[in-house]
């Protein structure tokens, strides 16, 4: 993950299929509401806690706004990190400074004790998650600039 800024589209899962020139890729359709959207996963997608994918299921891709896309309907991003939205989540991936902000000021995080912070390969971390790249799982933020929550689940992507 190369950058400190990450796009998301969030859609429902329709379709899994196989790339037919890799066998190593596959595209995910969704349909996200505005539309139908191509997801490419390939060996280098992190899928969050290995979760396998299934028709039916809400999920959030990162990619990177900075990569070409091509010009073609209906539209195809290759994914960086999938996860499944479960409960009315909320799901960001961000760099977050040591403070615990956004790189964008986007959001602020205020750690609880319940907060479950893992590593991308499942095990638990247990020093400050800032200055990392992070997939935050929250849900209600507050209406101050930047906004805060409370993240019931943190992945850290250690840099």
């Amino acid at each position: 993950m190369s950058t400190l800024s990450y796009s998301k589209i969030i859609g429902t899962i329709y379709e899994i299929k196989p790339n037919d020139n890799d066998c190593s890729r596959q595209v995910i359709s969704i349909n996200t509401g505005y539309g139908p959207a191509s997801i490419i996963l390939n060996n280098d997608t992190y899928v969050a806690e290995n979760e396998t994918l299934q028709l039916g299921m809400t999920i959030a891709a990162f990619f990177d706004p900075n990569q070409p896309v091509p010009l073609i309907y209906p539209p195809s991003y290759q994914a960086l990190a999938v996860t499944s939205i479960k409960d009315n989540d909320n799901v960001t991936l961000h760099y977050f400074n040591n403070n615990l902000v956004a790189s964008d000021n986007s959001l602020m995080l205020n750690l609880s004790d319940s907060t479950v912070i893992k590593t991308a390969n499942g095990q638990y971390f247990t020093c400050n998650p800032g200055g990392n790249i992070l997939m935050v799982y929250y849900q209600a933020t507050t209406r101050s600039v930047p906004p805060q929550t409370t993240p019931h689940k943190i992945i850290v992507f250690c840099s």
